[in-house]
């Protein structure tokens, strides 16, 4: 469509957008920001310049988008293009206005700022994923991982992905064994999964057992004995061996264990209006055989022959080689660890010593590289009644005032068993065995639980001021004897009086420490001396809700009033203490403290200029390695006490991958993230206020970069050879550099044309990274062959990769021969043709020279017989 029916138009589109619509898109000629969806329909108002200048008649355009935006001779600006916000996200259009060909106003700046809509669906990053997950495997531990992108801004709702389960196939009993997690797209078992997955039975192998067809033929016997009947012909035997091989060569792909139909959704999956995307997730259950066989119990002082036998572990691997360490450092370890897995105890233990060992064992290869996850045992020391109770205190004093009523509580007899508590061999019981002075009937009695002893009558103190008891404490198999000395005492009849009640007003600095005394108080009772009567405490009771202050004392009259929390005058600039003094002894009856045993002071702070505050001690955060560029990672909160203005920095981004905004302290990406280069990284985010910037804070924040599966496994060989004569397999290995569940363990299978299998090779996996090339029929001559090999990653992501084979006769050192004929020097047609064409030019060349110097001869003799005639 040209400009020309674009004005043509306009009228009748404008005459649609509505008289009101169109007035709000008027404004005067300046610089002006304009926002417009994607996907506007054109021809489309969007704004019209009202110009004062009386002599106007065009405007002229240039900059960003000119192509896709036009304006009419009276100021209309339209689009001539729907505009699209994943090709430019905003334009700057500089404006005219001409009179003729003159500038007559202007130039003025328009910025269109092209707003997103959802008009992307979200997609996962491949189809079909395979994933290999183990039996028992901790519920919500990732075993896997989807991935799905979306072309929409990643700043607004439609790029904001949520993943979902469709469909668990089968699902016999209505249970989801597996779950993801909807913002990462992890894939785990749920707490049903983590009991009921189930791999398929199989034949277990020992540390360094053969697994050839012989050794199952063997196994079988063990089990099956069989009688005249050939393996081949024995239905039981080939059932066997067809699942056997079937487990070991399991390929996700064609037959998996279960299938995950999974779901993506973009504006959070929680509108109606969501757009989505799916893909498939292929399963397989490997067996489990890395079974933790904790907590494992053990008497001690166990009188038995060591080393003692107490558990054994086994890897998926047979042959890991098992390793065993102590989690915590203690000196004694009596534990070790066979070559078969079987864990020994070497001494005997003794839970007063140590009640608990966490064992740690490791899987390891030939390479110390871990085959399972380390597993921590736990063994338990059973404890025996070994040890006999013991009294808290050589002698244990309690006071009680003359006239208590009969029941009044005179004190807790302490005393405890090192046995283990909670049994019966820590299961004490308390007995008054004398009382001196005696009195009939007796005067106290003690509860055999728990060791309360009360009075059993009114006590005078001018009939008795001290009476010695003996008390048995005793287990089922030990007892033992504590001293308890009861003092009557006079009644409580005087209050403490403190020296004055005022203690005036107190000024300390904001910053003043913990532990700095602030006053000393000090108040009096007349009660008999070294008596609860008379032992004063101080509580402050009012004017502290904080408890920013403590009282400390010896009982004996002196308290300090000391700092006990960090001050802040921000929270209370000032304090009014109330300070009560009381005995714990009870006071008389009819008797009540008064004013006399109540003090008060007065706390005033003064302002200190402070560093800003952040509002979390802990900064980390985890992201995919590939968020996008410009994306907000965190936005670290500060703010100053005194409400200064601050701004913020970032220190130690040596890869240059993050941005902050002094101003916000939002940290965005600012360069594409690679989990390869560095996993973990740590940076430095500081908080200082501006006018002052050497009051600052710092807070580590520490970033954890998840894996994307953005890497394929790669032949770490290319080429190799094998002797004709004596064809022994060849050992490929491969390597992908990211990392679990993205990496190993490898799928290798040949890819030939229109799905054939190849009659002369034979590939197997060995391990996670290694697969058995084999030739299956021996070639009539030398040949290189290049082999089509797929491999794939844990996630079934991969490609076709070349490796070549040469077949050839081999010397005894096991190298290929050449015979003496092909070392034979052979040129090719090209080169044969250039020595041809070098041979002519030489000859050439020799020609034109012998010429020249035969004119030269010729030219020479004829001068001299000139001269001759002359003479």
């Amino acid at each position: 469509m040209t400009p020309i029916m674009h004005l043509l138009l306009l009228p009748l589109l404008f005459s649609i957008a509505g008289a009101k619509d169109l007035e709000e898109k008027k404004g005067p000629f300046e610089n002006t920001v304009l926002n417009v969806p994607e996907g506007t329909p054109v021809p489309y108002p969007i704004y019209q310049f009202q110009v004062t200048h009386p002599s106007v008649s065009d405007f002229r355009l240039s900059g960003e988008g000119k192509e896709d935006i036009r304006i009419s001779n009276d100021g209309w600006l339209y689009l001539e293009k729907p505009l699209d916000w994943s090709q430019d996200d905003h334009y700057i259009i500089m404006v005219e206005a001409l009179a003729g060909d003159e500038v007559v106003d202007g130039p003025v700046y328009v910025t269109i700022n092209v707003l997103d809509i959802n008009n992307n669906a979200p997609f996962f990053n491949q189809s079909t994923y395979t994933a290999v997950v183990r039996e028992n495997n901790a519920a919500g531990i990732p075993f896997t991982r989807v991935f799905a992108l979306d072309q929409d801004d990643p700043q607004t709702p439609n790029a904001h992905l949520s993943y979902s389960l469709v469909s668990q196939i089968p699902n016999n009993h209505h249970i989801l064994l597996f779950q993801i997690d909807p913002n990462t797209g992890e894939i785990s078992t749920t707490e049903a999964g983590e009991r009921m997955l189930k791999a398929r039975q199989g034949i277990q192998y020992g540390r360094g057992e053969d697994r050839s067809i012989d050794a199952l033929r063997t196994k079988f016997n063990d089990y099956c004995p069989v009688q005249n009947i050939p393996y081949e012909e024995n239905p039981f035997f080939t059932c066997v061996e067809r699942a056997e091989i079937r487990r070991r060569n399991v390929d996700p792909l064609e037959d998996p264990d279960y299938t995950l139909s999974v779901r993506v959704q973009d504006l959070g999956g929680v509108s109606e209006t969501s757009l989505s995307g799916n893909a498939i997730v292929h399963i397989v259950v490997q067996q489990n055989l890395w079974v933790n066989p904790g907590p494992i119990t053990v008497k001690e002082h166990l009188k038995e022959m060591y080393p003692l036998v107490i558990a054994k572990v086994q890897s998926n691997e047979p042959n890991a080689i098992y390793k065993l360490v102590q989690k915590e450092r203690d000196l004694k370890f009596p534990f070790q660890i066979t070559e078969d897995g079987e864990i020994h105890l070497t001494d005997e233990l003794d839970r007063e010593d140590k009640d608990m060992y966490i064992l740690v064992v490791f899987a390891l290869d030939s390479n110390d590289k871990q085959l399972d996850p380390p597993m921590e045992i736990q063994v338990l020391v059973e404890d025996l009644n070994d040890n006999a109770p013991v009294c808290a205190n050589k002698e244990s004093v309690f006071e009680v005032q003359e006239d208590e009523p009969v029941g009044s509580l005179i004190g807790q007899l302490l005393a405890h068993d090192d046995d283990q508590a909670g049994t019966l061999n820590a299961q004490l019981t308390f007995t008054i065995v004398s009382q001196n002075p005696p009195t009939t009937p007796n005067s106290f009695s003690i509860d055999a639980a728990s060791g309360r002893i009360q009075a059993l009558r009114l006590l005078q103190r001018k009939d008795q001021q001290v009476f010695n008891l003996n008390v048995r404490v005793s287990d089922p198999v030990f007892s033992t004897e504590c001293k308890v000395v009861v003092k009557v005492i006079d009644i409580n009849n005087e209050m403490p009086l403190f020296e004055k009640n005022d203690y005036g007003s107190h000024t300390l600095a904001e910053d003043t420490p913990v532990g700095h005394t602030v006053l000393t108080i000090s108040a009096t009772d007349a009660d008999d001396p070294d008596s609860g009567s008379s032992f004063i405490e101080f509580h402050i009771t009012a004017g502290d809700d904080d408890n920013i202050f403590v009282v400390e004392t010896d009982g004996k009259g002196v308290g300090h009033l000391v700092i006990a929390k960090p001050l802040d005058f921000e929270s209370s600039p000032t304090y009014k203490l109330q300070i009560d003094a009381r005995n714990p002894e009870p006071l008389m009856m009819g008797l009540e403290y008064g004013r006399e045993s109540t003090a008060f002071v007065s706390v005033s702070l003064t302002d200190i200029d402070e560093a800003p505050e952040f509002s979390l001690d802990i900064l980390d955060v985890t992201v995919p390695e590939n968020t996008t560029k410009g994306s907000v990672l965190l936005t670290v909160e500060a703010k100053d006490p005194e409400g200064k203005e601050i701004s913020f920095k970032l220190d130690g981004d040596t890869r240059g991958w993050l941005v902050i905004d002094a101003a916000t302290g939002e940290i965005k990406t600012k360069d594409k993230l690679d989990r390869e280069t560095l996993e973990t990284f740590e940076v430095t985010v500081t908080a200082f206020e501006k006018e002052n910037p050497e009051k600052s804070s710092e807070r580590v924040l520490s970033v954890r970069l998840l894996d994307v599966n953005d890497n394929f496994p790669k032949l770490m060989e290319t080429q190799a050879f094998i002797c004709a004569k004596t064809p022994k397999p060849i050992i490929i290995k491969a390597q992908d550099t990211d990392s679990a569940p993205f990496s190993q363990p490898f799928t290798f299978s040949f890819i030939f044309a229109h799905g054939k299998k190849s009659p002369n090779w034979d590939l197997k996996s060995i391990d996670g990274t290694t697969a058995k090339l084999t030739l299956k029929k021996q070639p009539t001559e030398d040949k290189t062959f290049t082999l089509p090999i797929n491999i794939k990653d844990n996630a079934g992501m991969g490609i076709t990769q070349s490796f070549e084979v040469r077949v050839c006769n081999c010397t005894e050192l096991g190298y290929c021969y050449f015979a003496p004929a092909e070392r034979a020097f052979r040129w090719g047609m090209g080169p044969t043709i250039g020595i041809l064409v070098g041979i002519v030019g030489f000859c050439v060349i020799i020609f034109i020279i012998v010429i020249k110097r035969a004119n030269k001869g010729g030219k020479k003799t004829t001068e001299e017989q000139e001269t001759n005639a002359l003479m």
